[in-house]
């Protein structure tokens, strides 16, 4: 099994409920992707940060950013994992507003400005958080390599995305968690 198949299973365990819940958006779902059940658990963060690093190498990042609270975790692991590999990798977090004294930053952490970037997040739905930390890291003049969803909800968020001239990437979609999480209450 490859490490991204094994990130794919820790999801479907780890981060797939079913139930009745209130999105982000205000919008209802009959399930729910709490992915920081994985990125902020200790073998969680290193399949994370491994596949992500793998997948943002390719093409060609030489950092990794992302929206905070969504990307933190994601960012951290990453970062760690590059200097493992021998290929550092600095990384920088997108607030969702300025900061309201210092330096008032809407990015903190290594600059992103003249880097190729790969922004991440955990569960990709409409795009809007990741579109938010692609603006901010273009403003920043950062060259955005790649998206990368650790899950893609398949609700439109790829097509936004690559509607802006960004390549998208996916750990694994939204059926492929329900496939999995299926299979294991099927054999339970």
């Amino acid at each position: 099994m490859s490490q991204q198949q094994k990130l794919a299973a820790f999801l479907a365990k780890y981060a797939y409920q079913e139930g009745d819940f209130v999105l982000s958006s205000g919008a209802r779902s009959t399930f729910y992707l709490d992915a920081k059940q994985v990125t902020y658990d200790p073998d969680g963060a290193s399949l994370v940060g491994a596949v992500v690093y793998r997948l943002a190498t390719e093409f060609e990042a030489e950092a990794i950013g992302g929206l905070t609270m969504g990307a933190d975790a994601i960012v951290t692991s990453t970062v760690i994992e590059s200097a493992r590999y021998g290929r550092p990798m600095p990384g920088f977090v997108v607030r969702k507003e300025p900061k309201g004294h210092g330096l008032q930053k809407w990015i903190e952490g290594v600059s992103p400005a003249g880097k190729r970037v790969a922004i991440v997040d955990d569960v990709i739905t409409s795009g809007g958080s990741v579109l938010s930390a692609v603006k901010a890291a273009r403003q920043a003049q950062a060259r955005i390599a790649v998206v990368i969803g650790l899950v893609d909800r398949e609700e439109g968020g790829k097509q936004a995305i690559e509607a802006v001239g960004v390549p998208f990437r996916a750990i694994c979609t939204l059926s492929e968690i329900r496939a999995l999480a299926a299979n294991a209450a099927a054999v339970a």
